[in-house]
């Protein structure tokens, strides 16, 4: 199967990429970042997903599934209008050009902050909840916006399959990733009197994941989640980080100061409150299992991120 995975340089692109190649399938990647040692069964086209040759690539490739990981958070693009124009841009510019290229299967994989944290949300979230604390947290306003546009090819193009993937963070030996990059630093924030429970999964688990969605073909909308949540002061420990609770006001004023991670004001009720999937509908669709503990996780981050104490 021809596969073209748009946003291939980031670190779930490039396992899932090496995975679908070893499988057999003919890979290809848009994106505009280098991947340096990129293997040579694998093609890299560096250009923009909302350009013209973006474009083109799809009309020569004519591939017949299509990855759509050019999204990005305010860690990567902290400008609000070039990160919508990035995630929402780039999300329609794929699926138009899905449905006037014959692709057969279109997956584009979002983000389990979709559903939003807040006092009064449900622990577990299942696919048919909307989006909330967008009030409080509009930075993920794009994401959404994306997220949603995605879900709508499932009734405007129905000669091809879509898939809208909800996946929790993720976290393993490349770095990359929100949850990555929170915990980069020696010491990780936390909001006094709060411990939330953080989901994730492992990288090569997120690439089993995606791939079983390639291979079983299947349509809607579906939340992605490996082992069971971890509260964030353990997932700190685990990770070799020392933890640092601080009032909320005060935490608040630090962000991105003495070494904490600059996190936009909004984002302080996701680690105030927890953000937890259902991803059973997945693992009944797909047969996913994960391979990784929560503690194999961690430690592959910790091992590959480590830090002085």
């Amino acid at each position: 199967m021809r596969i073209l995975i748009p946003g291939m340089s980031g670190g779930i692109g490039r396992r899932l990429a090496v995975r679908l190649a070893a499988q057999g399938h003919e890979v290809a990647g848009i994106d505009v970042r280098p991947w340096p040692d990129i293997p040579s069964a694998i093609q890299l086209f560096r250009v923009d997903i909302r350009k013209r040759a973006a474009e083109d690539i799809f009309r020569k490739l004519r591939p017949q599934a299509v990855v759509h990981l050019a999204t990005v958070t305010s860690f990567v693009v902290a400008g609000d209008p070039e990160r919508y124009r990035i995630n929402l841009g780039g999300t329609r510019a794929v699926f138009d050009h899905c449905h006037n290229y014959g692709v057969e299967h279109a997956v584009f994989v979002g983000r389990h902050t979709y559903y939003g944290a807040g006092p009064d949300a449900p622990l577990y979230h299942t696919e048919d909840e909307p989006p909330q604390e967008l009030a409080h947290y509009p930075e993920l306003g794009d994401l959404v916006a994306a997220d949603l546009y995605a879900a709508t090819a499932l009734w405007r193009f129905p000669e091809f399959t879509t898939t809208v993937l909800r996946c929790c963070y993720t976290l393993g030996a490349s770095g990359s990733g929100t949850l990555a990059m929170f915990l980069r630093g020696r010491a990780v924030p936390l909001v006094l009197g709060f411990d939330p429970l953080i989901q994730f999964i492992h990288e090569e688990d997120m690439a089993s994941a995606i791939a079983l969605t390639l291979e079983k073909r299947v349509r809607g909308i579906f939340n992605v989640a490996g082992p069971p949540p971890l509260p964030l002061s353990l997932v700190a420990k685990e990770a070799g980080r020392r933890v640092l609770p601080l009032p909320e006001f005060l935490l608040r004023n630090m962000l991105g100061r003495a070494g904490l991670p600059k996190l936009p004001p909004g984002a302080l009720s996701h680690i105030k409150f927890p953000i937890v999937v259902d991803s059973s509908a997945f693992r009944a669709a797909t047969g996913f299992q994960h391979e990784f503990s929560e503690l194999a996780t961690l430690h592959a981050f910790a091992q590959a991120y480590p830090v002085d104490r």
